[in-house]
């Protein structure tokens, strides 16, 4: 009686196991030291395209790790807009004319 009680509290446990870990896991992701955004792009500051955009206003960049966001708004991953339909980033430089513009950023996913 005591081996097939054992069985199926064993079989229950693999049962149990398995579906724990078939349950898809939402993490938060990696931004530390920085804000989380979603920007239209993301370029290397040497790309003419950074140029483009930050000559007009007037925004001097030098060299730095990372790349350049363009066109960025904060994700608010505590509120719930954890949705970018964009290029998810994590930046931690300078942002210029309000997410025109941010420096040291760095693609990140965002759990749905």
């Amino acid at each position: 009686m005591f081996a097939r009680v054992s069985a199926v509290f064993n079989v229950l446990f693999f049962v149990m196991l398995a579906a724990a870990s078939a349950v898809p896991r939402t993490t938060p992701p990696q931004c530390n030291g920085g804000t989380i955004q979603c920007c239209n792009a993301l370029y290397e500051v040497t790309s003419p395209i950074i140029g483009i955009v930050a000559n007009p206003l007037g925004i001097l960049l030098g060299p730095f790790d990372g790349l350049v966001g363009i066109f960025c708004t904060p994700v608010d991953i505590i509120g719930g807009g954890n949705s970018c339909s964009q290029q998810a980033a994590c930046c931690t430089g300078t942002s210029y004319g309000d997410g025109v513009i941010i420096t040291r950023c760095s693609p990140i996913t965002l759990d749905v």
